[in-house]
């Protein structure tokens, strides 16, 4: 919010020399926070002057101007020669002069220079380039705006060019700030400076005979659309007069750009009472107004010229011809004040926050209007809103307040809050008195009841934010003033840390990134192409998308770690080794609930049930992807191109870390190459799968050579790894190896024979692993042979190899038996 000081100054005393510095560091004290300061670019001397007499010179390149003597103060030295190419102006006009050593807005500096032939001794200003408004066909002429100042007058004075703002930050709960009103409220808590209300200083006008039916078939959560809807009439308008140059810059410092004098006056008043308006060319109403619900089909051309469909919980204004405004938040073409108007209607209303919020991100249409209205206006202004336009209308138009009107009222009084006296103190941690209580809740308009050591607390209307009594502490603390809580560091309960899955998480993604690998994060949204890589499932579509080419949620990391990859090579990184863990997203067990519950109140324990129930399932994922080569050439030494061994050695890393008993079953799996792929096994249960990417989605990647993949399901291998993991004992006694190799059928996964050689051998078996599967010559067709590695050693004595082979050989019995393995000669 852009609050114009000199605006401010009329509502509440503001201190000679006041900056917008000093206001905004005022307002932080109350929680309002301080963005920027406005104004001060324009710098004289700009005074104003008076054209003597010009002579108009064609130049050769086909342009027309005039070299003007034009005199800007009452002595004879004050006749200057200025070159100007605009022609909207007689001898005799008043206008703006900018003389050397002055600055226009950007930082334009005005000189003596020579052009066109003559030395130019200043400029004579347009509107635009005095930051007044967009007209720049020619320049500013005072006359039009109804002023006929003294030659010399200070024209930053007289148009209000001298003035600036303080921007602030207004927060979602505090939408009453989205006004001068709020604000010089609030300046007066933090300052203790009389505040006049402006709503005080507006006699309301009550018009009558205007058809007006308001219903509401389908109210969004049970609250009706609208609750109040005034309209008041004001006839004889001069729509093409001038804009004051005081509102002009007033609008201008808030942000808001000079249209007419009735849209103006509309955004003017909504910038100071903070209640949106509206204005229609009576003569272009069809009949009366009904606020209503769009029907199925419906269209409106809104002021922006767009054609938009509507839809069924979009809140209309309309005539008898249709609708011709979306309320809240744009009005409809047809209905447009322009220059040939003669009589508005005036339109001042309170809308459903959540239905005007709606309708504004449905037809992305954001405006100062819905902006307030989403936040809560005022429920009681909407008169006194409209009946202030009028007077301005009045004044500055030449228009007359008429009879006709009409005011619709479905509105309840505010429930009062209770609240126990000591609440405040005991939920800030400051002993708050009971009269700082009590003069924070009335200061802030709240009208307090005191029952004994409970009070019965009822909020202002501008303060729709004020619904429990912890708002009300709130409020209490911010008034009384936050510097007074004293700053407590909190102290950890003891024996408390990391839970288990955190400290696993943190120990798999060092050891991978200690072993070489990079950690990203990826968005996780995906395009329905992109989603099916490895995942036949049904993914979860977004309401609304960030990026409408991925509408969806990712069911697996590796999209989103291929597509990091191919955007690394690409910039010529091409030797990667990423990992990302992160969590997934899988279509929820429940049926999904279409309908949320009512905002201020407990949903039923039936209704969190059916929420927790359509929550998609979120397990935690860790996925790898490595492209190029694993170690680069040096000298003496080729590349070690990185492959299916580092992603499978990264997957034992991770069982590592968890205490896992790891086993690979190969298999064909969804999105790899369906010769070099397999699941990762633990206790039964497939938590992941480790190969190389299949050929089509690495080419369609635009990745080159053998890529090399894994995820794992995290939360599942937790879930399975053994709650206590111990270190294996340390043995001072030697060592005794043994080689074996068995030949057995190729559809035998190794982890199974694995398994069973490793059990059969007894507790003389101190590790086992597999290193070689061969298959090829010298073997029957659909055999393979493994050959393991197995390492032997007894706790309390040297263990000789005849015990040792005495191991191996119950374990490639017991091998035979269950698989009818055989050794290999």
């Amino acid at each position: 919010m852009k609050v114009p000081l000199s605006w401010l100054g009329e509502f509440v005393e503001l201190s000679p020399g006041t900056t917008p510095h000093d206001v905004m560091a005022d307002l932080v004290r109350v929680g309002i926070e301080e963005e920027a300061a406005i104004g001060g670019e324009i710098q004289g001397p700009i005074v104003v002057g008076q054209v003597l007499e010009f002579v108009e010179e064609p130049q050769s390149n086909g342009k027309t101007i005039r070299w003007c003597q034009v005199k800007t103060g009452n002595g004879e030295a004050d006749v200057r020669g200025i070159v100007c190419g605009a022609r909207n102006f007689e001898v005799g006009d008043k206008v703006v002069v900018t003389l050397p050593g002055s600055t226009l807005p950007g930082g334009f500096q005005i000189s003596a220079r020579k052009t066109y032939g003559h030395v130019s001794d200043g400029m004579i200003a347009s509107a635009r380039e005095l930051g007044l408004g967009d007209d720049h066909d020619g320049i500013l002429r005072l006359v039009t705006l109804g002023l006929d100042p003294e030659l010399g007058t200070d024209a930053l004075e007289l148009l209000g060019l001298n003035e600036s703002a303080a921007e602030v930050n207004v927060t979602p709960d505090r939408g009453y700030c989205f006004s001068i009103r709020g604000i010089a409220r609030e300046y007066s808590h933090a300052t203790g400076k009389p505040f006049t209300d402006p709503v005080s200083l507006v006699e309301p006008k009550a018009g009558a005979g205007f058809s007006l039916s308001v219903t509401d078939s389908a109210p969004i959560h049970g609250t009706p659309g609208c609750n109040r809807f005034v309209l008041l009439a004001v006839e004889g308008i001069d729509a093409t007069a001038p804009t004051p140059s005081w509102m002009a810059t007033r609008l201008k410092l808030a942000g808001m750009r000079s249209i007419s004098i009735a849209v103006d006056i509309t955004n003017y008043v909504m910038l100071e009472l903070g209640q949106p308006l509206h204005a229609y060319d009576l003569d272009k109403l069809d009949g009366g107004i009904t606020v209503r619900r769009a029907q199925s089909g419906e269209k409106i051309v809104t002021l922006d010229d767009k054609e938009r469909q509507l839809d069924a919980e979009d809140l209309l204004i309309c005539d008898d011809s249709g609708p011709i405004g979306i309320a809240g938040v744009m009005g409809g073409a047809r209905t447009e004040v322009s220059d040939s108007t003669t009589r508005v209607l005036l339109e001042a209303a309170i809308f459903d926050p959540i239905s005007i919020a709606r309708s504004a991100r449905r037809h992305k249409l954001p405006s100062e209007a819905s902006k307030r209205y989403e936040r809560g206006v005022d429920s009681q202004v909407s008169a006194f809103a409209a009946a202030r336009a009028a007077q301005l209308l009045q004044e500055l138009a030449g228009g007359t307040i008429g009879t006709l009107g009409s005011d619709w009222s479905e509105q309840s009084d505010r429930a009062a809050i209770e609240m126990p006296l000591d609440f405040p103190s005991q939920l800030v941690g400051f002993e708050f008195s009971k009269q700082q209580v009590l003069d924070s809740l009335e200061l802030i308009g709240c009208s307090v009841e005191a029952e004994g050591e409970v009070l019965k607390v009822t909020p202002p209307t501008w303060r729709p934010d004020l619904n429990h009594k912890t708002d009300l502490a709130e409020e209490v603390a911010r008034l009384v003033g936050y510097e007074h809580i004293p700053s407590t560091i909190p102290v950890a309960p003891p024996g408390r840390g990391l839970t288990r899955t955190q400290k696993l998480r943190r120990n798999v993604l060092s050891t991978l990134t200690g072993a070489g690998f990079v950690e990203v994060l990826n968005y996780p949204f995906l395009s329905n192409e992109q989603n099916v890589w490895f995942s036949s499932d049904k993914a979860i579509l977004l309401e609304n998308p960030l990026q409408g080419e991925f509408p969806e949620l990712r069911q697996d990391l590796l999209p989103g770690l291929i597509q990091a990859a191919a955007r690394n090579v690409s910039r010529g990184h091409v030797d990667l080794a990423l990992i990302e863990e992160g969590s997934v997203f899988r279509s929820a067990p429940g049926a999904p609930v279409l309908t949320l519950p009512i905002g201020n109140q407990r949903p039923s324990p039936a209704d969190l049930e059916k929420l927790d129930a359509s929550i998609p399932r979120q397990p935690r994922h860790l996925a790898g992807v490595l492209v190029g080569d694993w170690t680069p050439q040096a000298p003496g030494s080729k590349p070690v191109p990185a492959g299916l061994s580092q992603a499978i050695a990264a997957t034992q890393l991770v069982a590592g870390v968890t205490g896992a008993q790891l086993e690979l079953h190969q298999t064909e799996v969804q999105g790899l190459h369906p010769g070099r792929s397999a699941q990762l096994v633990v206790s039964g249960e497939v938590v992941g799968f480790v190969g190389e990417l299949h050929p089509e989605i690495a080419e369609q990647s635009h990745l080159s050579g053998r890529v090399s993949v894994f995820e794992v399901d995290l939360t599942r291998l937790f879930d399975l790894a053994p709650e206590i993991t111990t270190a294996s004992e340390l043995s001072v006694m030697p060592v005794a190896t043994q080689d074996l190799s068995l030949v057995v059928s190729t559809d035998l996964p190794a982890a199974q024979l694995q398994r069973v050689l490793s059990e059969a051998a007894g507790e003389l078996l101190e590790s086992i692993r597999l290193v070689d599967d061969y298959r090829g010559a010298g073997l029957e067709e659909g055999k393979k042979s493994l050959t393991f590695a197995l390492v032997f050693r007894a706790k309390d004595r040297t263990l000789t190899q005849a015990e040792a082979t005495a191991a191996k050989e119950q374990a490639v019995s017991a091998a035979a038996e269950k698989f009818g393995a055989e050794l290999r000669a």
